[in-house]
């Protein structure tokens, strides 16, 4: 009878093979190919996606219920966006009208964008950073004042304020950063945001914010409560709450600002998206359980990292950033064959990794991999 092969004998079988003949060339690639304790490793049956910064527990049970009880609703126009604007001013102990939600803080991004061209000037940001707002911005012709991040890899705020011009309209922060998951310290943060958001406005991504737990951060949003003008938030569905599907992003700032936004809005809201959002913020269960396996992925890697003295940033965010000491391109390649997607390069830093976490069991798996490829 004909030897039956599974898919997943398939992709262990293809390793072997790439690992023998391709591999045994690349530099930093052990000699001889892949040893037997590897090509005995137990590999996942599907790709692991540690390149988009997903969580790969999300959507809660909650919010999976709540979209199939809504699926009768998606004839119709409009949807929940009152209901879930009310649950999230309770959440945060601001007002309602200091709130606005689209789809993702993608859209809330591109809004700063916009804002930012109202009128010739430029805009700071550090670099690198996530580039949504930036890049957006200066496809609409506001000039981009990019200010590298210290040797540190931090957000540098006194090169930022050394940056700002006359015309500068806004100043871009995401904190925790993107790639570099590291976070600017909060009483510097919000001295810099009050003398800065006397003459112009400034935004703060906030997507990560969910995985911090460190000391040394605090969200910005108090600010906004405290009835700050210039200053907006952005922060996400996408991340601890694992709809990133669905589009659900919010912005907090003051409710002129919030008027002209919503304004600016180009898309429309996905009542799926909505009711999903509503329950999984009430999952307070489920926000916990997703904290606590990404503590456990990063425990995995970062401890790598650490005992084979691997340059790296302490983590407060989902994902990790490590120096690999060769073109991320090379790596990227070599993990995809693996059944690994990292992420893209990320100039000026080519010869850095970010590796998004995923469950525990793919990040041991990771470990292998580039223990036996890196070692």
């Amino acid at each position: 009878m004909e030897k039956r092969l599974s898919r997943r004998s398939l992709l262990l079988g293809g390793a072997a093979l790439f690992g023998a003949g391709m591999l045994s060339g690349l530099p930093g690639v052990r000699p001889g190919g892949m040893s037997r304790a590897f090509a005995a490793a137990a590999r996942p049956d599907y790709i692991i996606r540690a390149n988009t910064n997903e969580n790969p527990y999300g959507p809660s049970e909650v919010a999976l219920r709540a979209i199939d009880a809504a699926l009768v609703d998606t004839n119709k126009y409009g949807g929940i966006t009152n209901e879930l604007k009310a649950q999230l001013a309770e959440i945060e102990q601001i007002p309602v009208d200091h709130i606005m939600v689209g789809t993702g803080s993608g859209e809330i991004l591109n809004i700063g964008g916009l804002i930012a061209n109202q009128g010739s000037g430029s805009i700071v940001v550090p670099d690198p950073t996530f580039d949504t707002l930036p890049r957006y911005a200066e496809r609409q012709g506001v000039e981009v004042i990019r200010v590298p991040v210290n040797a540190r890899m931090d957000i540098d705020l006194g090169a930022i304020a050394s940056a700002i011009k006359p015309d500068t309209r806004m100043v871009y922060l995401c904190n925790p950063n993107n790639p570099i998951p590291a976070i600017i310290e909060k009483n510097a943060l919000r001295d810099f945001v009050l003398e800065v958001a006397r003459d112009r406005l400034v935004f703060i991504d906030e997507a990560y914010y969910e995985y911090v737990d460190n000391p040394d951060y605090s969200s910005m949003l108090q600010l906004v409560r405290d009835g700050h003008r210039n200053i907006i938030i952005s922060r996400t569905a996408s991340k601890i709450h694992g709809i990133a599907g669905l589009r659900i992003g919010f912005g907090y700032s003051h409710p002129d600002t919030i008027k002209t936004m919503e304004e600016l809005q180009t898309g429309s809201l996905n009542i799926l998206g909505q009711h999903a959002a509503l329950a999984s913020y009430r999952d307070q269960d489920f926000q916990a359980f997703s904290k606590a396996k990404n503590r456990e992925s990063l425990a995995i890697v970062e401890t790598m990292l650490a005992a084979r003295g691997i340059p790296h940033i302490k983590s407060n965010t989902n994902f990790s950033f490590f120096k690999t000491g060769r073109d991320i391109s090379e790596v990227s390649a070599l993990m995809r064959e693996q059944g690994i997607l990292i992420g893209r390069p990320f100039p000026p830093f080519r010869d850095w990794a970010r590796v998004s976490m995923q469950k525990p069991e793919d990040m041991a798996y990771f470990v292998t991999v580039y223990n036996e490829f890196f070692g």
